[in-house]
């Protein structure tokens, strides 16, 4: 499959051109997605709401086929086979990828998967947040697991992180433009 790392560095520049911060650049094989084409997923967020609305992921999604297909005309093909290009907003139950996630949603419940067991060879942990601290590249994430209670692990032993879905996070999540909202509600009401 293609690089990931090189698929970051062309995408993360075509995010922060058009104001927005890259959260993930994934690939899913064709038995992840049931597909004949491998999936490349991106999530990307406005950071002064966290998510995108669809004219930005449309926007985004132009910007990065764009640079691509440049490329691959340039003789630089970043992914062999055929693929479908995802962008989409984090959403609200979003994956944990950056340090400053783990800061940002402290209190927040939130599902952790470790490459490393920690607790008496436990890999899945689920609790709320405490915090993360450390320098970078040193950063120690601490949860307050269900199970085992507070547990402390390196950032870099986490495998997959997600926030998960309760009222408390959807109070603190901001809505999306809500612009025309009433106009579609006449309508349906008509």
């Amino acid at each position: 499959m293609a690089d990931l790392a090189r698929l970051t560095e062309v995408i993360e520049p075509e995010v922060t051109a058009l104001g927005f911060e890259l959260v993930r650049v994934r690939l899913f094989g064709k038995s992840e997605v049931g597909d004949d084409e491998i999936a490349l997923q991106i999530m990307a967020e406005r950071p002064e709401t966290g998510q995108l609305v669809l004219d930005d992921c449309v926007e985004l999604s132009h910007r990065i086929s764009d640079r691509m297909d440049a490329l691959e005309e340039a003789g630089d093909v970043l992914i062999e086979e055929a693929y479908r290009l995802e962008v989409s907003s984090p959403g609200i139950d979003r994956p944990l990828t950056r340090s400053k996630d783990y800061a940002k949603w402290v209190g927040h419940e939130a599902r952790i998967n470790l490459t490393v067991p920690v607790d008496g060879n436990r890999k899945a942990l689920n609790g709320d947040l405490v915090g993360i601290e450390g320098e970078a590249g040193a950063e120690v994430v601490t949860i307050e697991d269900k199970k085992s209670g507070r547990v402390s692990f390196p950032l870099g032993d986490i495998h997959s992180a997600r926030l998960v879905l309760t009222d408390r996070l959807i109070a603190a999540t901001r809505p999306l433009d809500t612009d025309g909202a009433d106009d579609i509600l006449e309508e349906q009401e008509d």
